[in-house]
């Protein structure tokens, strides 16, 4: 793990300037402020309930926070509609989720297309696309299997490649690790890693673990009040 800026390779993908959230009227967080630069693989800690996966939901523009400003890719997600963040989303951003949501009903390649297919790609050069991505994480002709043929890890893989299969600019990972082993944890981080670098992009990865936060270039936590230095897990 690198302390400080060690990683930031590119300029910056992503800008937080002092954001806020409430439900109520009970502050989730403020006060927060974060930047990402292409490359750069940032960990986020905190306790259950600080907003961590509300803080993910406003960069991708999910959820609109109370205050502040979120700056991603050049565009501010203030200026854009809900129709306008889901077009920003889909092109530039890749969810990774704990739970994988991998359609049930979709064999794996399609599952991976998918991003591909609802920017408006050709089907066979989204299935060749899927195809690589695949392999590029380890699960190599197993597109044509149904989710329910496959292991927990490998579900999750499948889920990595469908978040960077377009490309984006950023990456989201919430809690990816948390229903994995280690030994299969400790994979699945490798390959999110691996793609982050080979990519170009940047990653905010939100986790409990040390051992997930020991793979990135910065660990920072979430509190109430804000964003705190970066520390050791």
């Amino acid at each position: 793990m690198c302390a400080g800026t060690c990683g930031i390779i590119g300029a910056s993908m992503l800008q937080i300037e002092n954001l806020a959230r409430r439900y109520g009227e009970s502050i989730i967080f403020q006060q927060v402020s974060l930047s990402l630069a292409a490359g750069e693989f940032v960990a986020l800690l905190g306790e259950s309930g600080v907003g961590k996966s509300t803080l993910l939901n406003c960069i991708a523009g999910l959820d609109r926070p109370d205050a502040g400003r979120i700056v991603l890719a050049g565009t501010d997600l203030a200026t854009l509609d809900d129709d306008g963040c889901a077009r920003l989303r889909r092109a530039q951003v890749g969810f990774v989720f704990q739970a994988f949501h991998v359609l049930p009903h979709l064999p794996v390649v399609e599952n991976v297309a998918l991003p591909l297919l609802l920017l408006g790609r050709p089907r066979a050069q989204a299935l060749r696309a899927a195809e690589a991505t695949l392999a590029a994480v380890g699960l190599a002709g197993l597109g044509a299997r149904w989710p329910a043929q496959l292991s927990g890890g490998q579900l999750q893989r499948v889920a990595i490649a469908r978040a960077v299969v377009h490309a984006p600019r950023l990456i989201l990972a919430d809690e990816p690790t948390g229903n994995l082993d280690p030994d299969t944890a400790a994979t699945v981080l490798e390959v999110l890693r691996r793609q982050v670098s080979e990519a170009g992009a940047a990653c905010l990865l939100v986790t409990h673990s040390a051992a997930a936060a020991a793979v990135a270039h910065r660990v920072l936590r979430l509190t109430s009040s804000g964003i705190v230095a970066p520390t050791a897990p």
